[in-house]
């Protein structure tokens, strides 16, 4: 957990712009934080963060990170063999 100045958590809790990695880290934490005390600690708003988490991770990657990997690809070329990429 990133520790950012309490100068900056207020700015960013007052609806700052996320500049950094840090701040970004610390934004989605207070967010499940904020979930966590809604809900009360208990195993189920547990596993509703981590799978909200998990759920947001996978859709960002299929939806941004794969697109954009295959356009480098495209670019640069594949690094792995296409013997070892095809079915």
């Amino acid at each position: 957990m990133p520790y950012i100045t309490m100068e900056r958590r207020v700015e960013l809790a007052n609806g700052a712009a996320v500049s950094t990695p840090g701040e970004l880290n610390f934004a989605l934490t207070a967010q499940c934080i904020d979930y966590l005390l809604f809900k009360g600690l208990s195993y189920q708003a547990i596993n509703d963060v981590v799978g909200a988490l998990e759920g947001a991770k996978l859709e960002f990657y299929r939806r941004i990170a794969v697109p954009y990997e295959s356009k480098k690809i495209g670019l640069n070329g594949d690094v792995y063999p296409a013997q070892a990429v095809e079915q």
